[in-house]
């Protein structure tokens, strides 16, 4: 389920079932017009990585909407302000977190997070629309899918 009206509302009457919640971890900036157009990729093809998850799972899995933050920022002052979004999100029954992003920034933090990280190797460019991309991003979908329900399995 997404972070849509329709959505939310199927969500509150069957909490119950969707015990995984994925949260994208997208940076943002406008400081380097060297990254900008690179950045700017990275986060929509992060979009389309984790609607794919979201229908793919749809019935166990809300995605909420992406968490942005400052790329020029220390993602250790981040990791409080993630930890009081997951505090909220505890007042749910959810069994399990998952954040995903590209940047390999976060893996130095993962410990500190309340969730489960789960970083893939950023795709620098391309044409989003290609099959070779629509390819590459099935593949991954597909990797992620499976390494989401090992966490689902090793819970039992």
């Amino acid at each position: 389920m997404k972070w849509t009206k329709a959505d939310i509302k199927k969500y509150i009457d069957e909490k119950e079932y969707i015990d995984t919640i994925l949260i994208p971890l997208i940076p943002f900036h406008l400081s380097n017009d060297n990254d900008l157009e690179k950045s700017a990729f990275q986060a929509e093809v992060l979009s389309v990585f984790s609607n794919e998850i979201e229908k793919e799972l749809t019935g166990r899995v809300l995605l909420t909407p992406n968490y942005y933050y400052l790329k020029s920022t220390s993602n250790e002052g981040e990791v409080e302000r993630i930890n009081t979004w997951i505090e909220d999100i505890h007042t749910q029954p959810v069994a399990h977190l998952f954040f995903i992003t590209f940047d390999a920034d976060w893996k130095k933090n993962e410990h500190a997070l309340n969730g489960d990280l789960l970083w893939l190797p950023a795709i620098h460019s391309g044409d989003l629309h290609s099959k070779e991309m629509h390819a590459v991003i099935r593949n991954q979908v597909e990797q992620v899918m499976d390494l989401i329900r090992s966490y689902w399995k090793d819970s039992k």
